[in-house]
């Protein structure tokens, strides 16, 4: 029987090679050390986000998300980036995930297949549907995503937390 409540910020999940920790405050250094570097952003419909007060605003929205986590190497005890579940919707039982970033040591390593693993095997004992707002120029993420059996579904404008709106795909991965 799966649990009945959907925590969207879970204190336990994790595999052999990483985890995936309640973002706090005091993450803010060390996740600000992973995403000031210009190339992270550089696909993202929100270019800008290496530089400390824009990455300041998102870090507010993440912790204000309550769904929020920083996602670490169980092998350097290094952080690997961050991702996040929003817009939990009972009712149509959905959730997202998104808002997700990797330092570049971590491209091309297979991290975020097994973030989103722990993260879908997660949140399908609660949802039938897990979606995924993605950039429309964003083409690493519709790649990535794509290979984890994701359909493209939708194409809105998405305006995060004090930041303008920009076209997004939306992206659905079925129980």
């Amino acid at each position: 029987m799966a649990p009945k409540n959907f925590n969207l910020q879970p204190d336990f999940l994790e595999n052999e090679v990483l985890k995936l920790i309640p973002l706090q405050e005091n993450h803010f250094e060390a996740l600000y050390k992973v995403a000031s570097d210009p190339l992270v952003w550089e696909q993202h419909p929100n270019k800008n986000r290496y530089e400390r007060e824009v990455f300041q605003n998102f870090f507010e929205g993440a912790m204000e998300s309550k769904g929020a986590f920083v996602i670490l190497d169980k092998a350097t005890n290094e952080i690997a980036g961050s991702t996040r579940f929003y817009d939990y919707e009972p009712e149509n039982k959905s959730v997202f995930i998104g808002y997700t970033f990797y330092g570049r040591n971590f491209w091309g390593t297979g991290f975020n297949a097994q973030v989103k693993k722990i993260m879908l095997d997660y949140a399908f004992q609660f949802v039938d549907n897990v979606q995924f707002h993605i950039g429309a120029e964003n083409y690493r993420s519709q790649k990535a995503i794509e290979k984890l059996g994701a359909e493209k579904i939708d194409e809105i404008n998405v305006a995060y937390y004090n930041e303008p709106s920009r076209h997004n795909f939306v992206y659905r991965i079925k129980k």
